[in-house]
């Protein structure tokens, strides 16, 4: 029960490499899918976990194993948590970089089309803070966890882009 029967050392290169692979895919889907998961999201990631689930232990089936493969997986976020705390280069690389959608009402398309963002989904946040029209809009952001975050000219600026 306690005895691996797969070295230590296997078990921690099998999850470090399963741990990259599927943060590589994650990225790969873009922050809106991370960040808004929907029925069908959640099945492919349970789906995942299972597929994924011989590649991490091979044939172990021990407490220890488990122990281990577990600790790693920590291990590597926790090391992935500090590095990103510790250098602003490894967090744009590991995390992103929130992108502009809307600025002064104006809607990057181009940077809609990389994000896979619809117009509808856009329309939605707008919405959800109470806004009718994009020449309210001072800027529409996507952050790295898939939310848009809205910023509403005040009125000062409403008047002063009339005058």
């Amino acid at each position: 029960m306690f005895v691996p029967s797969v070295a230590v050392g296997e078990l921690i290169l099998r999850a470090a490499i399963i741990y990259v692979f599927v943060f590589v895919l994650l990225r790969m889907l873009g922050k809106k899918h991370v960040g808004e998961m929907a029925p069908f999201d959640l099945v492919i990631l349970l789906i995942l976990s299972e597929a994924v689930q011989n590649a991490l232990v091979a044939d172990e089936k021990s407490v220890t194993g488990g122990l281990v493969v577990a600790g790693t997986l920590f291990g590597i976020s926790q090391l992935i948590g500090y590095v990103t705390w510790k250098s602003k280069r490894a967090e744009r690389f590991l995390d992103g970089a929130p992108r502009v959608l809307v600025r002064h009402g104006t809607i990057d398309r181009a940077a809609m089309a990389e994000e896979k963002i619809t117009h509808a989904e856009l329309i939605e946040a707008l919405r959800q803070e109470g806004c009718t029209t994009f020449t309210k809009v001072r800027y529409a952001i996507l952050e790295n966890d898939g939310a848009i975050t809205i910023g509403l000219r005040s009125d000062q600026d409403s008047r002063a882009g009339k005058a």
